[in-house]
């Protein structure tokens, strides 16, 4: 048998099932030469270790009775099973591949115990992943960079309870209605709103602070939702084709239910685009994962503006989505990289983390 890989699922962000389906994609796809490790993660924060994928594809994988936690001990290399029964076992993993989103997953926090265990792992490291989850910090990163994004406020919850009322003074001086509401660190567009109004902005603010106490309020970007794969490290990073996002008609913008639950959101390869525009953007995708450290893969998002054709930085995520319409895997399989060898190329990464 090849290498276990440890594929961790689930988690406790409000991208819960998300991340389900997009290990299900992983293990699907991954190499038969790898030997599976299923872990997953329940919403309460409870680590079991997983028979098989078809109680992932049903649910039915929350009722394991092993609990399966990564070892601190860089020396072992190895996660602990404990049964109900009070007896345990230690099972040797060679690399951990992360299908996490969102909280806890995708902000830096597991990725400093994978290091701790000394095992490798898929992905960004603790600090690009901690800042790349954090809208405010990407934002501030990006800045230095010079690349153009969305005006934004930044409110905090405790300011928010204090006087409601200075807050919304202080967004309606810098901002122009309609503006988008998100909390900095959340994914798959949830909680975030876009606000009409000064009512529609107290309701998206209530809304935002339920999924974080730091929210960005940003203006309002007319034109076509672009994304951009990135693949490699800091060093040598490789920028795919881009993707164009089409949102329902009956959508207010591109949010969660868009998403995953409208049939009628599309997703474009390879879109028509104004000369020279394609490798702006692919650039900016380079020159953004290189100034957080990025290591392994992310998706960059960008707008193209309407009137201007400017090309505007919304955000970046560290790992992507991997469900049947997730753009990251699409844009590479465009590129002549399928899914099976999209996945063999992460782990392949992955070992090489300490030669940084």
């Amino acid at each position: 048998m090849g290498k276990k890989v440890a594929i961790i699922f689930g988690g406790q962000s409000s991208e819960h099932e998300v991340s389900c389906i997009s290990a299900c994609t992983v293990m699907r796809n991954m190499d038969s030469r790898y030997e599976q490790v299923l872990i997953g993660i329940t919403k309460e924060g409870k680590w079991l270790l997983v028979d098989k994928m078809a109680s992932v594809e049903n649910g039915s994988w929350v009722n394991s009775k092993r609990t399966a936690v990564f070892s601190p001990d860089a020396t072992k290399k190895e996660i602990l099973v404990i049964s109900s029964n009070g007896t345990y076992e230690s099972i040797g993993i060679d690399v951990v591949f992360p299908v996490l989103h969102g909280l806890y997953g995708e902000d830096g926090t597991i990725q400093g115990l994978f290091e701790l265990s000394g095992i490798p792992y898929v992905g960004c490291g603790v600090l690009a992943s901690a800042v790349s989850m954090d809208k405010l910090y990407t934002k501030i990163i990006v800045e230095r960079l010079g690349i153009e994004q969305a005006q934004y406020v930044e409110v905090r919850g405790y300011q928010m309870k204090k006087d409601m009322d200075a807050v919304i003074a202080r967004i309606e001086s810098q901002l122009s209605y309609p503006v988008f509401v998100k909390p900095s660190q959340a994914g798959s567009s949830q909680g975030v709103s876009k606000a009409q109004n000064r009512d529609a902005l107290v309701t998206a603010l209530e809304l935002a602070v339920q999924h974080d106490t730091k929210i960005l309020v940003e203006e309002t970007i007319v034109g076509r939702e672009l994304e951009c794969g990135v693949l490699g490290t800091s060093e040598d990073v490789k920028a795919s084709c881009i993707g164009e996002i089409l949102a329902a008609e009956d959508a207010a913008f591109y949010d969660f239910d868009a998403k995953y639950n409208n049939a009628d959101s599309k997703t474009v390869v390879k879109p028509e685009l104004p000369e020279g525009k394609e490798e702006e953007i692919r650039k900016a995708a380079q020159r953004i994962f290189k100034a957080v450290d990025g290591f392994g893969l992310a998706r960059v998002d960008f707008f193209l503006e309407k009137d201007t054709n400017r090309v505007v930085f919304n955000e970046l995520n560290t790992l992507p989505g991997f469900t049947a319409i997730s753009m990251y895997p699409m844009l590479w399989d465009a590129m002549g990289l399928p899914i099976p060898k999209l996945i063999d190329t992460l782990i392949e990464l992955a070992g090489q983390r300490g030669n940084r």
